[in-house]
């Protein structure tokens, strides 16, 4: 049986072992996958970028969302997610794409939000695989990069739309990798994946299953791999303030990090959303990051409260680190 730790080879890319961080909403960019990268993942993934923003040429979108700093590319593929339903737009979008660097493209085709459904993209295109079909041939005609898709499993419980996708994508489109999520998109991240649907795909597909969904702790990770045969895990929310996951898995760390690992490595997450998105953006955006990094605390939650509040209301970065110096060590000393 295959290791978390193997090697494995993806349309012609080595991936040094079967780890991979997700596509994450508003989250992955360049410094998120780099982290990842730093701590072992063998494969990391974009947040989900607008083809239409990218063929429009949209400052912000083009500057900041496909970017990707040189060292993401130590140790594995790096993987621009796009999303869209328009052929001629992705086609366009996917050029881009390959000339800022990436060596894969991933398509969403299972985001649920209604904003991307409304255009016909993301869980959308499970209603129109001939239009899904398109959109992913369109991509590798237009970049030349392996394309993989995202998907769920169907639109609503009980459906199978999404295993059905996934073989005419890899027969039709030459689609190099499919990544399953298996909860249907109507409840998003509620109730339990269906892992059973991923091993009769991975029994079925002439084509790697990468599986995301569920996968919160070590022990949940391990579980799905063993019980799925895929051949990779993708990790989304559970290494959110969390990245020392990947070490774990890895065999690279036995414990949980010490609360200074956790205070150097937010430092770390703050000196690179300043370099990015220059202070005043960096202090609103982190915001979403302190109680990810205080979750990994041994902090009384009377303390943990108390911290989390006065860092949301912080008027610097200066003033966030001292609560979190002066604060939060002497809670956990």
């Amino acid at each position: 049986m295959s290791s978390l730790t193997d090697r494995v080879t993806i349309a012609g890319l080595e991936l040094p072992n079967r780890l991979a961080l997700a596509p994450l909403a508003g989250i992955g960019n360049w410094f998120v996958r780099l982290q990842a990268r730093r701590v072992g993942a063998g494969l990391v993934v974009s947040e989900m970028v607008s083809s239409f923003a990218v063929h429009y040429r949209n400052r912000k979108t083009c500057e900041e969302l496909l970017r990707i700093d040189p060292r993401e590319h130590d140790g594995g593929p790096v993987s621009i997610q796009l999303f869209g339903a328009d052929p001629a737009v992705m086609r366009s979008a996917a050029a881009s794409v390959a000339a800022a660097g990436a060596d894969l493209i991933d398509i969403n085709m299972g985001c649920p939000v209604p904003k991307v459904c409304r255009t016909g993209a993301g869980a959308a295109l499970l209603a129109d695989p001939d239009r899904a079909v398109a959109v992913a041939r369109a991509a590798a005609e237009g970049s030349g990069l392996p394309v993989t898709v995202k998907l769920r499993s169907g639109w609503r419980v009980g459906e199978r739309d999404g295993i059905v996708l996934a073989h005419r994508l890899v027969a039709e489109a030459g689609v190099a990798a499919i990544a399953l999520h298996p909860r249907p998109a109507t409840i998003a991240h509620r109730g339990r994946p269906d892992y059973a649907l991923v091993a009769e795909l991975v029994r079925t597909l002439d084509a790697p299953v990468l599986l995301s969904g569920g996968l919160a702790d070590a022990e949940a990770v391990r579980d799905a791999f063993a019980q799925t045969g895929v051949t990779a895990v993708m990790l989304a929310r559970g290494v959110l303030g969390n990245p020392w996951l990947f070490e774990e898995l890895l065999g690279r760390r036995d414990g949980p990090p010490s609360p200074r690992e956790v205070l150097v490595e937010l430092d770390w997450v703050i000196g690179c959303a300043t370099a990015h998105l220059g202070v005043a953006r960096a202090g609103r955006y982190l915001r979403r990051f302190y109680p990810w990094y205080l979750a990994r605390l041994p902090c009384a939650p009377a303390s943990a409260r108390a911290l989390q509040s006065g860092l949301q209301q912080a008027a610097s970065f200066t003033e966030v680190r001292e609560l979190l110096e002066d604060g939060l060590l002497t809670h956990t000393s």
